[in-house]
């Protein structure tokens, strides 16, 4: 090993900026239809569900949980658990912070376009 080099990142993604990151992390969590579904879900109703998601889509309990799960993660629900029972909403500051980025990013890659 060369003593000479420089550190390198240990994964990729460091090699990126913070907001590339969080923006690339919330854009995959959207990228499965079922998880769209639940957050349209989780609009409709305007209020914390918490069994009913299950009944309405065509998804096992485990694989709704799943969903449940990733969209917790990337901070785009939050959800509370008592003993069995699970509830969650749209965690409202997220999507914010999210279309606020998206925005942002459209607005970027846009800008000045003169080519085809």
């Amino acid at each position: 090993m060369n003593c000479n080099q420089p550190n390198m990142p240990t994964n990729k993604k460091e090699s990126f900026g913070k907001d590339e990151q969080e923006l690339a992390e919330l854009a995959k969590a959207l990228a499965h239809p079922a998880r769209i579904a639940i957050l349209k879900e989780l609009a409709k109703r305007n209020t914390c569900i918490c069994g009913e998601i299950v009944e309405v889509l065509p998804l096992a309990q485990s694989t709704v949980s799943q969903h449940l799960k990733e969209l917790q993660q990337a901070g785009l629900i939050q959800g509370t658990v008592e003993g069995v029972k699970s509830c969650y909403c749209i965690n409202r500051e997220t999507f914010q912070r999210f279309e606020l980025m998206l925005k942002s990013f459209f607005v970027s890659t846009t800008a000045n376009q003169q080519c085809c």
